[in-house]
């Protein structure tokens, strides 16, 4: 094996003037963390509207190579002077989908580093009765075609939503759930925000989701849930007003026409507080394979 290598390279000395580099073990790890970094990264820009920007810049990245191979000068000179100003416009360009990304990585338990929850190290984030409260009322304004929107924060606060609506620091119930979405009553319209055992406010007002993939069969009301899901952790239930079906947002997933005992599993997992999450991983992957119909 020593002498096929010895073997080749001489044959690129002689006729490539190339060598063969040592490879070491280190050299190896840094390979496979660049090409891992590198997948992740295509894969990000892939999932996200910064794909077609990321189409547009390799544009003119040709532009610009096809200018140097002419030897364009006056297209090069005025590059080499717009490059500086090029980098400073992809951030701005970029800003949502690199705030969202850090965001999805913040939010990762990586090799059980960095699990820092800053005083909120609980079991649950609320409890078993407030979880059977909020299936129960679901339902049953499903049941009489009543719209509600009930976001339930996770590790993200939410006080810049909060602030928006109207405070109520509440035990949730079905019935005060029933009561704030009624219709024509002072707090239907908006969302609530659910924080531990109580509602902390409603007519709260959440940014909209931009996904052109969206069906426009659906309404404002899951284009919000969809969009708070988009920058933050919250889980969001959604109560249709013209169908009475329960769906379900998370993520940047939506989960369409849930059962209550979906609708359960999704609470379950709303539950668990950053800390305990990968436990229960394998059981979220397979109830969505089970889904099928996350948009």
């Amino acid at each position: 094996m020593a002498k096929l290598a010895q073997r080749i390279e001489g044959f690129l000395e002689d006729y490539f003037q190339l060598g063969i580099p040592e490879i070491h073990i280190t050299d190896i790890i840094e390979i496979i963390i660049i090409a891992f970094f590198l997948y992740q990264f295509l894969k990000w820009i892939k999932s996200t509207r910064a794909w077609m920007l990321f189409r547009g810049i390799l544009i003119i990245v040709v532009f610009f190579l096809i200018a140097a191979l002419l030897q364009m000068s006056t297209i090069l000179w005025l590059g080499s002077r717009l490059f500086s100003v090029a980098l400073v416009a992809l951030v701005v360009v970029f800003q949502p989908e690199l705030r969202k990304a850090l965001e999805q990585l913040g939010r990762k338990n990586l090799f059980g580093f960095f699990s820092f929850n800053f005083g909120r190290s609980i079991d649950q984030r609320f409890s078993d009765k407030t979880l059977s409260e909020m299936v129960r009322g679901s339902y049953e304004m499903g049941a009489v075609k009543t719209g509600a929107l009930i976001v339930i924060e996770g590790d993200v606060q939410l006080m810049d939503y909060v602030r928006t609506g109207i405070p109520v620091d509440a035990l949730v119930t079905r019935q005060l759930l029933i009561n704030i979405f009624e219709k024509n009553t002072p707090l239907h319209d908006g969302a609530i925000i659910v924080r531990g055992d109580r509602v902390e406010a409603a007519t709260c007002y959440l940014p909209l989701s931009d996904n052109m993939d969206l069906s426009k069969d659906l309404g404002t009301r899951h284009r919000a849930a969809l969009g708070i899901s988009e920058v933050s952790d919250a889980t969001t239930i959604i109560v249709s007003e013209e169908t009475g079906m329960v769906s379900v947002t998370k993520e940047g997933r939506l989960y369409h026409d849930l059962t209550p005992d979906e609708l359960t599993d999704f609470l379950k997992d709303a539950q668990l507080p950053f800390g305990r999450k990968d436990e229960e991983e394998g059981d979220l992957e397979t109830k969505e394979n089970k889904k099928g119909g996350a948009s």
